[in-house]
């Protein structure tokens, strides 16, 4: 199980897996900004523990992935949106994740720069 929170814990979640031992890391114009290191789930293992009323989306580019950031603190933990499959699915920001050791991730560069 994962566990996660924004960084002032007004906004807290759980996915129901394995910890991950792989990342994306995208150079578009957003996540490049963030320094996001990306893991995507399907939604029906993504619990949103706390927070509800503290989320505020941001939509840009093709309006597919629902940023969702905290009104308090600013930090975006999770993203939801649909694959390229055509699928629901939930971006984790693997930086919000309690106990990961984000240096032993193989990392896997996407360029959605240009995508």
């Amino acid at each position: 199980m994962l566990e996660g929170s924004c960084h002032c814990g007004k906004v807290a979640f759980t996915v129901d897996t394995e910890m991950p031992t792989s990342a994306i890391s995208c150079n578009c114009s957003h996540c490049k900004r963030k320094g996001f290191l990306l893991s995507f789930f399907s939604p029906d293992q993504f619990t949103l523990k706390k927070g509800k009323d503290a989320l505020k989306s941001y939509f840009f580019n093709t309006h597919k992935i629902e940023h969702q950031f905290c009104t308090e603190c600013g930090c975006e933990a999770f993203a939801s949106g649909t694959g390229p499959d055509g699928k629901a699915m939930q971006a984790i920001n693997l930086r919000c994740v309690e106990n990961i050791d984000l240096d032993a991730l193989d990392i896997q560069h996407y360029d959605g720069a240009k995508a």
